[in-house]
């Protein structure tokens, strides 16, 4: 009766665990807090839970709807680029800086590098759909931005696992076979100007990745990019025109599909390396291509379904995770 209860085994009494989402981690940016370097045996990449790999999808449903709008606007003659470009970039800022106020946050604080990397990236976009097909201009846009992202990520120490190698190659091999049959050679001056909204829009990825309030930041970026973009509608102001439908299709991808969309984007990349964030973008030139043809009215094609299908394949092996070995028995 007297003698104390004896204390309880790990087993009964195991620590509380914290999923992700509960236990965030600390904001650290992309230059000051290189990640360590990990051996593809010793430490592989963890899989995404729900929540982050919701974030992801949705995220890159947007990107692809930013192509079909502005694909929509610019090759109708709905609009100029530059007007489409400033009214994008405008209603993006206002949209985003209206959610962080109403959520009794204070807009992000920090440099013009992110809001100057998102202008460029937003001018050179809707400068190079003027001159190249929007398939094409999906390819160089992501593999720029892919070798922008997967580049950084090896030069800060990540390492990338042999399927995950497989994985890219596919994905790529698919975006290839997808856009070669049939296609142009595409304009040189255009295709330089996607090149290097691809590079500008890695740049931007890498710098939101330790952002710890990725709305907030947002609206920063977006708040920046306003006053730089408004230099280059002075600069095109003898060519500008636009009726009321480019104006909404402007709005419409700013607002949601570029102002909340990269604010999602930026959640996302707190959970997702930058080599496996710069993989799965490759799904969205197949995203904009079936957009093409469910909402634009393109026609469909079996090379379209086949070699989209072998780009998801790519994308899942390259972002799945590594199998953990069978425990031993004892």
């Amino acid at each position: 009766m007297d003698a104390p209860e004896p204390s309880l085994s790990a087993v009964d009494t195991p620590e509380p665990s914290l999923s992700a989402v509960d236990a965030p981690e600390p904001s650290l940016s992309a230059v000051d807090a290189p990640e360590p370097s990990l051996s593809a045996v010793d430490a592989p990449e963890p899989s995404l839970s729900a929540r982050p790999a919701l974030l992801l999808a949705t995220a890159l449903c947007a990107f692809a709807a930013n192509s079909l709008l502005c694909r929509a606007a610019l090759e109708t003659g709905a609009i100029d680029a530059a007007s489409f470009t400033g009214v994008r970039l405008a209603s993006g800022a206002v949209v985003v800086s209206l959610f962080v106020r109403a959520r009794g946050e204070q807009i992000g604080s920090g440099g013009a590098r992110a809001g100057l990397a998102l202008c460029a990236y937003a001018v050179a976009f809707s400068l190079a759909y003027l001159r190249i097909p929007a398939g094409t201009g999906a390819l160089i846009l992501f593999g720029a931005v892919q070798v922008t992202m997967v580049g950084s990520g090896l030069a800060r120490g990540e390492r990338l696992l042999p399927r995950q190698w497989a994985g890219m190659l596919l994905a790529l091999a698919g975006l290839c076979a997808l856009l070669r049959p049939g296609q142009a050679a595409p304009d040189l001056r255009g295709a330089a100007l996607m090149a290097t909204a691809g590079v500008a829009w890695g740049v931007y990825s890498l710098l939101g990745r330790g952002s710890a309030r990725p709305l907030a930041a947002t609206a920063h970026n977006f708040l920046w990019s306003v006053p730089l973009v408004a230099l280059f509608v002075f600069v095109e102001r003898d060519h500008l025109h636009a009726s009321p439908r480019g104006v909404v299709l402007a709005v419409a991808s700013g607002a949601i599909a570029s102002g909340l969309g990269y604010a999602i984007w930026y959640a996302a990349l707190r959970h997702v390396s930058a080599s496996r964030a710069a993989i799965a973008q490759l799904i969205v030139p197949v995203l904009a291509a079936l957009g093409g043809v469910l909402v634009l009215r393109e026609a469909p094609s079996a090379r379209l379904f086949v070699c989209g299908a072998v780009v998801l394949c790519g994308v899942a092996i390259a972002i799945a995770p590594r199998a953990a070995a069978n425990p031993a028995r004892g």
